[in-house]
C-alpha cells in the first residue's frame, strides 16, 4: 500500500499544468488553461486545467481528474503505476516498505498488501517457467501484454508462497483466499500449477486472481473466495487496463473468460472486460455503463453462451438508463472471442461489434422463438413471455419502443398490451417550464469545502442529519481533513484520499462543476457561514418538532428536565422576531 502522506506530497510537488502540457499543449486561458481534449475529438477547446485546484476538467465529454487520473485515463495505467510514473517524475521514490506495518492497519490494508505481495511473487515466477511461458506464447500471447496484464504463474507445489512471506501462517494469507488450512490443520496454496491473472480495482491494487490450469485438472478455471476485498459480483476483469480504449471507444466489450480479454487485447481490441466466474450483475452494468454509453455482450457460440447472453439481458434490464444501449454479439457456435479473433483478424471482431444484435431485438427474437405467433395461443403466450421483462425495463422510451413491437408481432393494440402487462401508457405530457430547483445545503457545502477545504474542520457534523449522497460525501472529506493532521490537503489531493470510496463519484461531479462555476475567494468564507446558519437552523427545527411530537404525545410532564429547558428555549426563540443579518 502506498501511503496517503505520500500521493498528498506527489501531488503538491507535480503541477498538473506541466504534466498535461507535455502531453497536450495548453493555452492560458484567464485564471485556467484550455486545449482541445486528448479524450474526444473536438474542434474548438472545451477542456480546462485548473492550476489552483490542480484539476481537469473538459465541458464536452465530461472527463475530470487529478494529476493521476490523467495519467490513468491519457496512458491506460492503474493507479499504482501512474503514481510511479508521476514519482519517477518529480525525482520520488514510492514507498514500498511492506514488511513493516503497524498492529491497527485495518484488515483490508493487510489484504491489500498480501494480494500485492503474492502477485509479485507469481509475476516472477512466470519467468522461471517454461511450461508456463509455452502454454502463453501457444495462445498467442506478447511478453508485453503479459506485463501489461501482471500475468503470473503459480507453482505445482503446495506451499510456494511460504518463499514470498516471512509467516506462511498469518492468517490474512487464508482471508485473502491465497492460503488454505485443511481439516487436519495443514496449510497449503489455494493456487497450484496454473496461469495467474490478477483482479485489479479501481485504485490499482490485486484483490483477487484467476488461475488457469496447465494441462488436465479441474476446475479449469480456479477464482479466489470473495473476501472483505473483493465480491465478484461487482468486480471485472481488465477494466484499469481498458481505460484508454473505453474512452475512446465509448463501448465495453464483456466476455466470459480471462484471455478472451488478453486475447483480444493482443490483437488492438482494448476495451474487452470479463465477469468473473458468474452472471453479469446489475451492479456491473451499473458500473460500465458510468463509463461509457454502450455495452456489447460477446459470449462463447455455444448454448451456454447464448444463456449466458439472456442472463446478461436479464440482469441489465433494471439497469439500463435512457440514453444508453445494450448490444450482443453471437459468434458461431464453435468458437469464442479468443478464437474467433485470432482466426479472423481485430477489423472482423470489431465489425460484429459496431453491428451486435440491440438489446430490444434478442429480447423479442429470443421470445418468439419459443412461440407459434401463427396461432392465438402462440401470441398470447408471447406478451404472457414479455411481461416481467418489460415490467423490469426502467427505460421509458425504449419501453414504449418495444410495446410497439409486440403490439406489431400479436395483434393486439399498443394500449391492450401495456394493459396486459400491467403498464402505465408513457405518452408523457411536455414538462412545465419549471424553475431549476436550486443545489441542496448539503451539495453547496460540499463545493465550499472543496473550494477552501480547512473550512471542514468547523463543520457541525451533527447538525448534518441528511443521508443523501452529498451529504455522506461532506462526512468523508471532513473526515479526510482531519485525518490528514496540521496540513490541509488541497482538493486533487481530497479527490485521491477518497478513491475507491462509495461517494468518490458525486466528489468528482461536484469538483468538475466548481471548475464551471468556482466561488468568488472573497465570498467564500460569508457562503460558508450563511450555509453553516441553515445546517443548524434545520437541525433546531428537527429537534424542537420531535420534543413537540413527545409533547403531544405524552404532555410537557412527559419531557426530562433537560428536554424542558430545550422545549421552553426553542419557544421563546420562536416567539422573538429574527435578528437582522450583518450587512442587512
Amino acid at each position: 500500500m502506498i501511503p496517503e502522506s505520500f500521493i498528498q506530497e506527489l501531488l503538491h510537488r507535480v503541477d498538473i499544468v506541466d504534466l498535461i502540457d507535455s502531453h497536450v499543449p495548453l493555452k492560458k486561458a484567464g485564471a485556467n488553461y484550455a486545449a482541445c481534449c486528448p479524450f474526444h475529438n473536438e474542434k474548438s477547446p472545451s477542456f480546462t486545467v485548473s492550476p489552483s485546484k490542480q484539476f481537469y476538467h473538459c465541458f464536452g465529454c465530461g472527463a475530470h481528474g487529478t494529476a493521476i487520473g490523467f495519467m490513468m485515463e491519457y496512458a491506460g495505467l492503474g493507479f499504482i503505476d501512474a503514481v510511479r510514473e508521476l514519482a519517477n517524475r518529480a525525482g520520488m521514490v514510492v514507498p514500498e516498505d511492506e514488511r513493516r506495518r503497524p498492529a491497527d492497519v485495518p484488515q483490508t490494508v493487510a489484504l491489500a498488501e498480501a494480494m500485492g505481495r503474492a502477485a509479485r511473487f507469481y509475476y516472477e515466477s512466470l519467468k522461471t517457467s517454461p511450461k508456463a511461458i509455452a502454454y502463453l506464447k501457444s495462445r498467442g500471447v506478447s511478453g508485453e501484454v503479459a506485463r501489461r496484464f501482471g500475468i503470473g504463474y503459480a507453482g505445482d507445489g503446495w506451499q510456494n508462497l511460504e518463499q514470498a512471506f516471512e509467516r506462511y501462517d498469518d492468517p490474512a494469507l487464508q482471508s485473502a483466499g491465497l492460503v488454505i488450512r485443511n481439516e487436519q490443520g495443514r496449510l497449503y496454496d489455494r493456487f497450484r500449477d496454473r496461469v495467474m491473472f490478477p483482479i485489479i480495482n479501481a485504485k490499482g491494487e490485486v484483490i483477487a486472481f484467476g488461475g488457469r490450469v496447465l494441462g488436465e485438472g479441474e476446475p479449469k478455471y480456479l477464482n479466489s473466495p470473495e473476501t472483505p476485498l473483493f465480491e465478484k459480483g461487482r468486480e471485472v476483469f481488465g477494466l484499469p487496463q481498458a481505460r484508454a480504449a473505453l474512452r475512446e471507444t465509448n463501448t465495453a466489450i464483456v466476455v466470459e473468460g480471462y484471455m478472451d480479454v488478453v486475447a483480444l487485447a493482443q490483437h488492438g481490441v482494448g476495451n474487452a472486460l470479463a465477469t468473473l466466474g458468474t452472471a453479469t450483475t446489475p451492479t456491473h452494468v451499473q458500473k460500465l455503463l458510468r463509463q461509457v454509453d454502450r455495452i456489447v455482450y460477446c459470449f462463447d457460440g455455444d448454448s451456454a453462451g447464448r444463456k449466458a447472453a439472456w442472463r446478461a439481458l436479464e440482469n441489465s434490464l433494471e439497469a439500463l438508463p435512457e440514453q444508453k444501449s445494450i448490444g450482443f454479439v453471437f459468434l458461431p457456435p464453435a468458437d469464442d472471442p479468443d478464437s474467433y479473433v485470432r482466426a479472423n483478424g481485430a477489423d472482423d471482431f470489431k465489425r460484429l461489434v459496431a453491428q451486435a444484435t440491440p438489446l430490444s431485438d434478442f429480447m423479442l427474437g429470443e421470445l418468439s422463438a419459443h412461440c407459434d405467433l401463427a396461432s392465438a395461443e402462440g401470441r398470447a403466450q408471447l406478451v404472457a413471455a414479455a411481461k416481467p421483462l418489460l415490467g423490469r425495463l426502467q427505460t421509458p422510451l425504449l419501453r414504449l419502443q418495444i410495446v410497439k413491437q409486440l403490439a406489431e408481432k400479436t395483434g393486439f393494440s399498443q394500449a391492450e398490451v401495456e394493459r396486459l402487462c400491467d403498464l402505465r401508457p408513457i405518452t408523457r405530457p411536455a414538462p412545465a417550464r419549471a424553475p431549476r430547483r436550486p443545489p441542496s445545503l448539503a451539495r453547496a457545502l460540499l463545493a465550499l469545502l472543496l473550494q477552501k477545504p480547512e473550512l471542514a474542520r468547523q463543520v457541525p457534523l451533527a447538525a448534518l442529519t441528511d443521508s443523501s449522497g452529498e451529504a455522506r460525501a461532506v462526512r468523508q472529506l471532513c473526515a479526510a481533513v482531519v485525518d490528514a493532521g496540521l496540513v490541509t490537503p488541497g482538493l486533487a489531493a481530497l479527490i485521491e484520499r477518497l478513491r475507491g470510496s462509495d461517494e468518490e463519484s458525486v466528489l468528482r461531479e461536484a469538483a468538475a462543476e466548481l471548475m464551471q462555476h468556482p466561488f468568488a475567494e472573497e465570498d467564500i468564507d460569508s457562503e460558508f457561514a450563511g450555509a453553516i446558519e441553515q445546517l443548524q437552523a434545520g437541525e433546531q427545527r428537527r429537534a424542537f418538532e420531535e420534543l413537540q411530537t413527545k409533547v403531544q404525545r405524552l404532555g410537557v410532564s412527559g419531557l426530562n428536565d433537560e428536554e424542558k429547558r430545550q422545549y421552553l428555549a426553542a419557544l421563546s426563540a420562536r416567539s422573538q422576531p429574527a435578528a437582522p443579518r450583518e450587512g442587512n
